[in-house]
């Protein structure tokens, strides 16, 4: 039986949601895997290099660690992968990988797994459910992990408003935007979170898209990671200046997202690709919309 799972891009944070808050975009990966006698892994789409073609394919290893975890034997497989999401930019393609190897696993073995089991799963892999939450789930998410359970809410299934990316042509590791930042955090960084986390999730539900200027602003992790992506806070206060509701870096960047009416989308990203390249950094741009379903399955 040959399936085919199409899971789209994600972004974490969403400015003070370190870790815990995400949205789907309308910019997809597509896996496909059937029966063979031995793994073969085959890429396609605008980003295949450096993607492992061996057993060390992230899509094939979460595969295993399904089967690993429902105690069968791996499966020699024939793997796609249809790539349209830039690895290591912030945008939650390895997420994409271990959702849709956990979806395609489980399938191939009958189901045996419900998809909050698998989001569970997913959480363990990744090590934070901001970016696997949304990727299964679609819409904007907020997910509490208590103990060994995961609580995933989705906050807005379609918001309406225009999510403006823009990726500048340099790489940021996750290992390392994650290794800058402090050990400890003030109580009034805390507060400043805390209070616009509450307001992030009060805006989302609510619709009130103008509380959002103030609403992505964070003291955890973004003002730490500038320095990593030059011209990074003047491309996010001109998206503010040019008609965005708000604007943050996505995920561990170095990709900015711009959340904008859709009138205003196309100068929010003119402004932030003319301050990045004012610092010296090329980028291109997308506007694209939240997706709402998630992971699926699609006929091949």
């Amino acid at each position: 039986m040959r399936y085919t799972v199409r899971v789209p891009a994600t972004s974490a944070n969403l400015g003070p949601g370190f870790d815990c808050m995400g949205l789907a975009l309308t910019l997809y990966n597509t896996f496909t895997a059937s029966p063979s006698d031995s793994l073969t892994v085959t890429l396609s789409g605008m980003y295949t290099h450096h993607i492992p073609v061996t057993s060390n394919n992230l899509l094939w290893d979460s595969m295993c660690r399904l089967w690993q975890e429902i105690g069968e034997p791996e499966q020699p497989v024939a793997l796609e992968a249809h790539n349209l999401i830039p690895p290591a930019r912030g945008l939650g393609s390895s997420s994409t990988a271990v959702v849709g190897g956990l979806l395609l696993a489980n399938a191939l073995s009958g189901t045996p797994l419900s998809r909050s089991d698998l989001l569970g799963l997913a959480c363990m892999i990744e090590g934070h459910p901001d970016n696997v939450t949304p990727a299964f789930l679609g819409g904007v998410t907020l997910t509490v992990q208590d103990d060994d359970t995961i609580l995933p809410r989705v906050l807005a299934a379609k918001p309406d408003f225009k999510v403006v990316v823009v990726i500048p042509d340099i790489l940021v590791e996750t290992e390392k935007a994650r290794a800058i930042l402090p050990s400890m955090v003030s109580r009034e960084d805390l507060i400043f979170n805390t209070s616009r986390a509450g307001l992030l999730v009060n805006a989302f539900m609510s619709g009130e898209y103008e509380l959002l200027a103030v609403a992505t602003k964070d003291r955890v992790h973004q003002n730490q990671r500038a320095d990593l992506i030059p011209g990074m806070d003047q491309a996010l206060q001109m998206a503010l200046e040019n008609g965005a509701y708000g604007a943050f870096l996505s995920g561990s960047g170095p990709t900015l997202l711009a959340l904008c009416p859709e009138q205003k989308s196309a100068a929010c990203a003119r402004a932030m690709k003319e301050a990045l390249w004012e610092a010296r950094l090329i980028s291109e741009s997308v506007a694209v919309d939240v997706d709402e379903v998630g992971a699926q399955f699609v006929s091949s």
